[in-house]
């Protein structure tokens, strides 16, 4: 592995954060407005420091190894937090820390010394990539909002949606993947039918893969998530190929989601197989799975009318990735590479998540 050295102004940038607080950010702090600003809102539910805790233990080993030891990693993370609710670029998230008062008092950054500029934000996000930390700080935030009761895991509902590449494609193929019909039988192992060895076109997104849905072509990636049922909180989730059955993903799916035993696992027609339902059943959670029609019959009364009501349970999740979507920009990929999709996915989720609880709490106190 290429070890970067830290930079002589990282460096100096190092020595300064160790003076701690400077004159400039003590009338930084005094500058509020009368009301709460959403940012204020968020430091009043989250404790940090389990977070600083983390990131400073599995960090400090590595600094060097992401090439970012000038810079706190707290602020640092609340910096990526910030690009997400604002949807910002790198480099406009660099010249927001200089021009915002907001965004210094909330990430702590000092007033008086340069930020860290777009390079070592991106460095700084891909070391939390390679060190795998985007799971322990969703249940450590996840964690939080349970304690005060706004997250609560009632059940689940599982849904994947696409999710295009950053890049576009350079040559178009006549043949592809095609999204598998509701309504077509997942084999014995509850993998999908359809071919997933079709030539993609050429594009640096090796990882990406083309998939037909309707009359259109998408040329990304899925990503297979899992929200509570009460509130859609983002619970877990994980990046595929465009072209991978969901079907399939359903067990790993629901690794990453806690649900105490008898809780209710939502899921549509796509989720439907032996294998899928006796997983719920081995783990004694109850069997929220549409039915599918039976190829050659049809849907009993009993069985279209389950349909229905799991339909009107499920828009929940619809709800939280149509957000993710329109308010995050999710619709395509920022980065390349489906770890980059991946953590891109559980970003948004943590942002969401607290953005979400604000507004819950808010609605209780109003």
């Amino acid at each position: 592995m290429l070890i970067s050295t830290p930079s002589r102004k990282e460096r100096i940038m190092s020595k300064r954060f160790e003076k701690g607080p400077q004159l400039g950010d003590y009338f930084v702090l005094r500058r509020k407005s009368k009301k709460a600003s959403f940012l204020d809102q968020i430091e009043a539910i989250v404790d940090w420091r389990p977070i600083e805790k983390l990131l400073k233990t599995k960090l400090k080993r590595k600094a060097n190894a992401i090439g970012n030891p000038a810079y706190p990693v707290l602020p640092m993370f609340k910096a990526l937090l910030l690009q997400r609710w604002f949807n910002l670029s790198d480099p406009g998230l660099e010249e927001a820390l200089y021009d915002r008062i907001s965004f210094v008092r909330f990430t702590g950054f000092s007033i008086e010394d340069s930020v860290p500029d777009e390079t070592t934000i991106c460095r700084f996000r891909n070391g939390l990539i390679k060190l795998k930390l985007m799971d322990k700080l969703l249940d450590i935030i996840n964690g939080q909002l349970e304690e005060l009761k706004l997250l609560v895991r009632e059940g689940a509902i599982v849904d994947a949606s696409v999710v295009e590449s950053q890049r576009r494609p350079r040559k178009v193929v006549d043949v592809m993947s095609e999204d598998r019909a509701e309504d077509e039988l997942p084999d014995e192992a509850g993998k999908s039918e359809q071919n997933d060895t079709v030539s993609i076109s050429y594009s640096d997104d090796k990882d990406a893969a083309w998939l037909k849905k309707g009359k259109r072509g998408y040329y990304g990636y899925k990503v297979h998530v899992a929200t509570d049922s009460r509130d859609g909180f983002f619970l877990g989730g994980h990046a595929t190929p465009a072209n991978k059955s969901d079907t399939g993903e359903f067990q790993e799916l629901m690794g990453a989601v806690d649900l105490a035993e008898g809780a209710y696992v939502f899921a549509d027609k796509a989720y439907s197989s032996f294998v899928n339902r006796t997983f719920l059943a081995k783990n004694k959670l109850n069997d929220g799975t549409m039915d599918r029609k039976p190829r050659g019959g049809s849907l009993t009364e009993y069985e279209k009318l389950r349909n229905k009501a799991i339909s009107m349970a499920r828009y929940i999740v619809e709800r939280s990735l149509g957000t993710f979507k329109s308010c995050y920009s999710f619709a395509r990929a920022r980065y390349l590479g489906i770890e980059k999709v991946e953590a891109e996915l559980k970003l948004i989720g943590m942002a969401f998540n607290l953005k979400k609880a604000v507004r819950l709490l808010a609605k209780e106190i109003g």
